[in-house]
């Protein structure tokens, strides 16, 4: 039985129209949820309330930290800064491998201790000196209100958004929401639609759909994350196959990172990703076109590090998150060369490092 929605939780939603049956539909992502009165979504956060959908976690957070860009993960988005980061509860995905499960799975009176308005979130990054303030730990699609409120928040004193989603959902949010980012870090979590139907409930066409837009349509900068597990998403056949793809359809610019999968939630019988595997798809994703490869989640300062295109020279030397050497110049070029890197960059100025600070944020 659903939770009841208190008044606190009541703030209006859109994306939803009325059925002919009495019900409505939710229209923010391709689970198109049918709620009576008094149900939430699969995403436990959106719900039907007095024949209207409301968000229920508006202006509620599970916590802010400090943070550094690469944690993302983004590499060729202002490299070395740092970026204010906060999540709500719930999600409108069911992956069994999920690492923020704790978050993601949450109800909503749950996890949701910290109150903020947009404008105290865009303040406080300012004070903090934060280049950017991140919608993630769960996917921000759920939270859209509120995440394009602080959007708009932080742009009106030169603060930038990100938004770490698995990119599923509707045409129309996606306009919407995406309008307000700067930029991305998009889940691609397999490259079959067995997979995301098994391990996450979902499909993967509105996700191909979802970066083909940012891609082709929009200015927000994208990375891709691919987390590979054991067995499930590894073969050599299909990271071949989504990386001739990735280089074909959204570009050889947009960098790809595989990370390592761990142990969590109801997957802990399968064993943590060797790095080899990382390795191996890095090498697959390079040969397929791919100009930026990554691996995350091992010690790897190879894969680590940003490359020039042209002529190969290490731009950018990475030991986990932590930047060891910078050679590029502010407008984002190589000094060797003088060719453009792909991505968005400034002055550098030193960098954030590997700490996590977490924050209070005055409301």
């Amino acid at each position: 039985m659903d939770e009841p929605i208190s008044i606190d939780e009541r703030y209006p939603a859109r994306y939803w129209h009325p059925l002919d049956d009495g019900r409505i539909q939710c229209d923010l992502c391709p689970r198109d949820c049918k709620l009576k009165e008094g149900q939430r979504g699969a995403c436990f956060v959106r719900g039907r309330i007095n024949d209207a959908m409301v968000l229920t976690t508006y202006g509620r957070s599970s916590g802010f930290c400090v943070d550094p860009i690469e944690k993302k993960p983004l590499n060729h988005f202002y490299p070395g800064s740092s970026i204010l980061s906060f999540g709500t509860a719930g999600c409108n995905l069911a992956c069994k491998f999920c690492q923020n499960w704790d978050i993601s799975k949450a109800r909503s009176f749950d996890k949701l201790a910290d109150q903020a308005s947009p404008e105290a979130i865009a303040s406080t990054a300012l004070e903090l000196e934060c280049k950017s303030v991140a919608f993630t730990y769960n996917d921000p699609v759920i939270f859209a209100e509120y995440a394009m409120d602080v959007a708009d928040a932080c742009h009106a004193v030169g603060v930038n958004t990100v938004a770490v989603t698995a990119g599923y959902i509707h045409a129309q949010p996606r306009k919407d929401f995406f309008a307000k980012m700067d930029a991305a870090n998009v889940d691609l979590k397999a490259f079959t639609d067995d997979f995301y139907f098994k391990q996450t409930g979902a499909h993967l066409q509105p996700v191909l759909e979802t970066l083909q837009y940012l891609c082709k349509e929009t200015d927000v900068w994208v990375e891709l994350t691919t987390l590979l597990i054991p067995g499930l998403n590894d073969s050599a056949q299909e990271i071949g196959k989504m990386c001739e793809w990735i280089a074909k359809e959204l570009g050889q610019d947009v960098p790809l990172h595989f990370t390592a999968f761990h142990p969590d939630y109801k997957m802990k019988d399968i064993p943590a990703t060797p790095a080899s595997k990382l390795t191996e798809a890095r090498r697959i994703g390079q040969e397929a076109g791919l100009h930026h490869v990554y691996t995350g989640n091992v010690h790897d300062m190879s894969g680590g590090t940003t490359h020039c295109e042209h002529c190969k020279k290490p731009l950018i030397v990475r030991d986990w998150y932590d930047i060891r050497d910078y050679h590029l110049t502010e407008q984002g070029k190589c000094p060797y060369c003088g060719s453009a890197l792909a991505g968005r960059f400034g002055k550098f100025e030193g960098q954030f490092g590997m700490k996590r600070i977490p924050v209070n944020i005055r409301r």
